[in-house]
C-alpha cells in the first residue's frame, strides 16, 4: 500500500489516548517493521483532518519505554519515538517533519533536501494558530523512563498555519501530498525501526514517499 486516506473531521482535542469518536471514522493503517523482526511489534496509525489541520494517531506496541529526554526540540530519534514526514508541494524539496515520544516530548522541523541530502531547521515559533496540540498515553504500566509497559500511544494536531509557505492553501478533497510515517524503539541493546514506506538507505528518501489523499 502506497496511499493512505485522510478523513474529514469536525476540529477536537488530542488527549493523547485516541477516545474521541472522531477517531472512528478513520482506519488503522500498518507501519511496516523493517528491523529485527525476530521481536515483532505492531505499529499502527490514523490521520483525520479538518478546516483548520490534520490529526494524526499512532499506537505502538512496546514492552519497555526507553525514553529518557524530557525537553521539547532534542534529539528525540536517539529513543522511544514515532515520526511524520510531510511533502505538501514536490515541486519544492522543502517538507516537515514532526517527532513525538511517549513522555509527549516533540521536536517539529523544516527540512531542506538538496541533492538527497537533508538538511534540518528548527525555526518554528508556536503562537496562537501554529500551536502543535499533542499528547501521548502508555497501556499496561506506567508513563515513564525504563518502565515495562504494552503499548503507547501518540496523537497530535497539526495545524496548516504551521506549514505555512510550504502551503498556500488548506487541502481539499481529492488533494494529494506526500508522506511517510516512521517509528524508533530501543529495546535490549537494538535498535527497531518502522516505516511505512520502504526507505533503505534513509527516512529522507522523500521520493519513495507514499501519498496522503485527503478524502
Amino acid at each position: 500500500m502506497d496511499q493512505i486516506k485522510a478523513y474529514k473531521t469536525s476540529d477536537f482535542k488530542p488527549t493523547g489516548d485516541g477516545k474521541s469518536s472522531n477517531w472512528n471514522k478513520a482506519k488503522w493503517v500498518t507501519i511496516t517493521q523493517r528491523s529485527h523482526m525476530d521481536t515483532p511489534l505492531q505499529t499502527k496509525v490514523k490521520v483525520l483532518y479538518s478546516e483548520t489541520g490534520i490529526y494524526f494517531l499512532f499506537h505502538c506496541e512496546d514492552p519497555k519505554l526507553n525514553a529518557s529526554i524530557t525537553e521539547d526540540g532534542a534529539h528525540l530519534w536517539l529513543e522511544d519515538v514515532v515520526e511524520v514526514f510531510i511533502w505538501p508541494d514536490t515541486t519544492k524539496e522543502i517538507y516537515f517533519e514532526y517527532e513525538l515520544s511517549p513522555l509527549n516530548q516533540e521536536l517539529p522541523l523544516m527540512v531542506m533536501n538538496f541533492g538527497g541530502k537533508p538538511h534540518r531547521w528548527q525555526a518554528w515559533y508556536h503562537e496562537d494558530d501554529r500551536n502543535i496540540v499533542h499528547g501521548t498515553s502508555v497501556q499496561g504500566g506506567e508513563k515513564e523512563s525504563s518502565a515495562n509497559i504494552e503499548s503507547w500511544m501518540g496523537e497530535f494536531f497539526i495545524p496548516y498555519a504551521l506549514l505555512s509557505p510550504m502551503i498556500q492553501a488548506p487541502p481539499n478533497s481529492g488533494t494529494q501530498w506526500r508522506t511517510n510515517f516512521n517509528r524508533m524503539d530501543y529495546l535490549d541493546e537494538k535498535e527497531i525501526y518502522w516505516s511505512w514506506q520502504d526507505l533503505p538507505g534513509s527516512f529522507h528518501e522523500i521520493t519513495r514517499f507514499g501519498t496522503l489523499l485527503f478524502e
